[in-house]
């Protein structure tokens, strides 16, 4: 073929092509300008974020517990905070919040309270969330200063003994303080529930008194076996114990209310020649809780622990908050990591030097620095008084119950310290685990701690801030940043879940920047620097 043929030949192919290409486009155009007119009028939808749930007090009242609008969460970055949370670094497992069931607070509850009123309370305070879910609670054994009379379990006339004790009996607690602890377990069956005496009956003490004195060497066995039969009287009222102290306030002798001197020689032999040896086997286990007292005197339960017969059997350590530091619980869980700490005795009241209100004190120095320091549990002295601080026996007679019930007409006001306990409680659920956070209460003016629910692994951060001025916070957590103002003189419990968080994060960082996220949750060693 010649040039020319061949030049001819390629002009209708080149047609038949031209064609095809008009013939698609006419095809598609509608579908593009479709494609196109939507991409003008749908904007780019803006990535979801997640947020942090936020309730709030402050000391002025203004504020009780009350739901804040939700903090929204950003992605970390490279900024630093102000606190930082591990939840790979992990502390002690929470067993619970809550007060103590006095004679008075029973008697208090069942005999000024109607049926209704009495079941709306016990639900409000130890029902599920939204609730104050107290899961923990004191009992005494026998009269304390919040007893309506003196007795103990085994009261038998003056000079008289009775080691078989055939006249043990609990029938001073039978109208009013079983009954009410009854219907809390129908509320709440897994409450845990701390016993201690106040006294032995008169007939065991070198006084043959209720009041001071100290506990007989020859009826230290029968002292056991009354605290044996104490455990065993209360399950068949279906009231089940979890642990047990030897003596409330061993190192303090009061002049006008139960008490008992027990040095902590006296506890050690006590607890390893007859009360560890026949709890040992028992099912479900009691445990035995060594001082029950004040942070003052660490050396105390460290003499117990430093005794190998007895330390077998102790399975740690009660304290009070009345004097000392905080950080008494820590030496001791430094000393003996094996040992559990809970705190089983603190109140506030209507004392000159608190007229401004206790919000910030039970949060900060009990609830955030007490659990810092290791204690697994926080119960608070009286559940509830009334408006006169009682009734009790002697005693303080200006201490606060959680609630305050009036005499006459059953009306229930809630005190600084329901508040505090609540932004615990009601968050801080039974097996979550204190995890490392940033303590910034010297440097920043805020005290906070940190923990991780077993439930939904969400995040409780408790921050209490005692300063008169508001104060900025910045708090990150594997991906994601948290940044609240805390106002004046308030306490804030911030609640999130990190695996939600980290989703959202992850999602909305690769939306901004097109790239993956450059670290990965919980792994330090991605971390910017």
């Amino acid at each position: 073929m010649d040039e020319r043929g061949s030049e001819s030949g390629r002009v209708p192919a080149f047609f038949i092509a031209l064609l095809s290409l008009l013939t698609l486009a006419v095809l598609y155009a509608p579908r593009y300008e479709r494609a196109r007119l939507a991409a003008a009028v749908v904007p780019q939808a803006t990535p979801i974020m997640p947020a942090a749930e936020v309730w709030l007090s402050t000391a002025d009242r203004k504020l009780k517990l009350a739901p804040q609008p939700d903090v929204p969460m950003t992605p970390r970055g490279t900024a630093p905070a102000d606190i930082t949370i591990d939840i790979d670094a992990r502390y002690q497992t929470i067993a619970g919040f809550g007060a103590a069931m006095t004679d008075a607070s029973a008697w208090l509850i069942r005999n000024r309270l109607t049926e209704a009123q009495r079941q709306a309370l016990l639900r409000e305070l130890y029902g599920p969330p939204p609730n104050l879910n107290f899961n923990m609670m004191r009992l005494t054994i026998g009269a304390s200063d919040f007893s309506l009379n003196l007795y103990t379990l085994d009261d038998i006339p003056f000079g008289q003994a009775d080691p078989q004790l055939k006249y043990f009996n609990v029938a001073f607690n039978l109208p009013d303080l079983i009954p009410t602890v009854r219907d809390i377990l129908a509320i709440h069956p897994e409450l845990l529930i701390v016993a201690s005496p106040w006294s032995a009956p008169a007939w065991m003490k070198d006084s043959q008194n209720l009041i001071g004195g100290e506990l007989l060497e020859e009826h230290e066995g029968a002292y056991a076996d009354y605290l044996i039969k104490y455990l065993d009287t209360y399950r068949s009222h279906g009231i089940p114990i979890f642990a047990l102290t030897l003596q409330n306030e061993p190192n303090y002798s009061p002049i006008s209310y139960p008490g008992m001197l027990m040095g902590a020689e006296t506890r050690a032999r006590i607890i390893s020649k007859y009360l560890g040896p026949k709890l040992a086997h028992r099912t479900p286990k009691v445990s035995i809780l060594d001082w029950d007292h004040n942070w003052s005197h660490p050396e105390q339960p460290l003499a117990v622990l430093a005794n190998p017969a007895a330390a077998r059997y102790v399975d740690g350590v009660a304290w009070h908050c009345y004097e000392g530091s905080q950080h008494a619980q820590g030496r001791v869980q430094r000393e003996h990591p094996d040992k559990d700490a809970y705190i089983t005795e603190c109140s506030g009241g209507d004392w000159s030097l608190n007229m401004n209100g206790e919000l910030l004190w039970f949060a900060r120095n009990l609830l955030v620095t007490g659990t810092r320091q290791w204690a697994r549990g926080v119960i608070y002295w009286n559940l509830a008084l009334d408006e006169n601080h009682g009734p009790h026996f002697g005693g303080c007679t200006l201490c606060n119950g959680v609630i305050t019930i009036d005499s006459g007409t059953g009306a229930v006001t809630r005190t600084d310290e329901y508040y505090a306990l609540a932004h615990f409680s009601r968050f801080v659920l039974p097996g979550a685990v204190r995890v490392r956070s940033t303590d910034t209460d010297a440097d920043k003016g805020i005290a906070n701690v940190a923990f991780q629910n077993a439930t939904d692994g969400s995040i409780v951060l408790v921050m209490v801030n005692v300063k008169t001025t508001a104060r900025r916070v910045s708090v990150v957590q594997g991906d994601a940043r948290v940044e609240y103002t805390m106002p004046p003189e308030s306490v804030a419990t911030l609640v999130w879940n990190p695996d939600l968080a980290g989703m959202w994060i992850r999602r909305a960082y690769r939306w901004w920047s097109g790239k993956p996220l450059p670290w990965r949750i919980g792994d330090p060693k991605t971390l910017p620097p």
